[in-house]
């Protein structure tokens, strides 16, 4: 387990019921923090908390929620805020890509909804409680793969020409513009504001690709495998390193500060996509 360098330390993963997040949250557990999970599946989040109790001997409360569904979103935001006094590192960890272009309840394209959108407005919404216990960290998990990603500002929900692999890169890039403009929103509140690209790590998050690029993404990943563990370790630096504390605005490939792609330091599109991604969370009714 490690030093208990953690303790008194709050934390809220998102995704944290497999993968990179279960491995996150039973490191960071065993370090002393108090870690808090979400998952969407109630058996899920049963098992990954006997996991992580099994890991670290810690106790993890739980939370529902589905992020295809923002009202979901909000409805965590507000159980977190009443049940949670001080909140010290938000890991927007939660992920998911769909074989065929699929809308969720609100609308919206379901990879850009879940991927960007969801953590955006639980972010938002959880900026108080990140404020009033600061220094704080928001930590997003974005990848590599932002790089191959547009932001086509006229057709975000891909109506035109939906692949799994162009819908995955665009909400990444997504997250890495998110993460930065966000640190640049939040310039002296000692609140601060990274994404990280973890490592290709084989997770479940491609269980729904279609099966015939199954073999095409076990090839990707399998160019630079690591496993989860090696994945989360980035994650858990960037929300427990001391030397971090001041630290934001930044990309990390694996452990070290890395410049993005070009789109990705963009500040004109990185402002853009924060309005476009506050119309669209306006526009489902969720934001108020």
């Amino acid at each position: 387990m490690g030093q208990r360098v953690m303790n008194g330390k709050h934390i809220l993963i998102t995704g944290g019921t497999s993968g990179i997040g279960l491995a996150s949250a039973a490191v960071l557990s065993g370090m002393g923090a108090s870690v808090i999970i979400v998952g969407r599946d109630a058996g899920r989040v049963a098992q990954a908390q006997a996991t992580i109790k099994a890991r670290s001997g810690a106790a993890t409360p739980a939370y529902l929620c589905d992020f295809a569904s923002l009202a979901a979103v909000r409805q965590l935001a507000d159980q977190v805020l009443h049940d949670v006094p001080k909140l010290d590192v938000l890991i927007n960890n939660a992920g998911a890509v769909f074989a065929r272009r699929t809308l969720t309840s609100d609308g919206l394209e379901a990879t850009f909804a879940v991927n960007h959108l969801a953590p955006f407005l639980l972010t938002q919404l959880l900026l108080p409680r990140l404020k009033e216990s600061a220094p704080s960290r928001i930590v997003t998990v974005a990848s590599g793969r932002h790089a191959h990603g547009t932001m086509d500002f006229d057709d975000l929900g891909f109506t035109r020409g939906y692949q799994i692999l162009r819908a995955y890169a665009r909400s990444k890039l997504a997250n890495v513009l998110f993460s930065s403009e966000q640190a640049r929103r939040l310039v002296g509140t000692r609140v601060t504001s990274n994404s990280v690209h973890p490592g290709r790590v084989a997770t479940n998050i491609w269980a729904g690709a279609p099966e015939w690029t199954k073999p095409l993404i076990r090839l990707w990943l399998s160019r630079t495998f690591i496993t989860v563990e090696e994945g989360a370790a980035p994650v858990i630096a960037l929300a427990s390193r001391p030397d971090l504390d001041q630290v934001t605005g930044q990309y990390f490939n694996r452990h070290e500060a890395a410049a993005p792609s070009g789109v990705a330091q963009d500040w004109d599109v990185a402002a853009r996509l924060w309005r476009e991604s506050e119309r669209l969370v306006l526009n489902s009714e969720v934001w108020r």
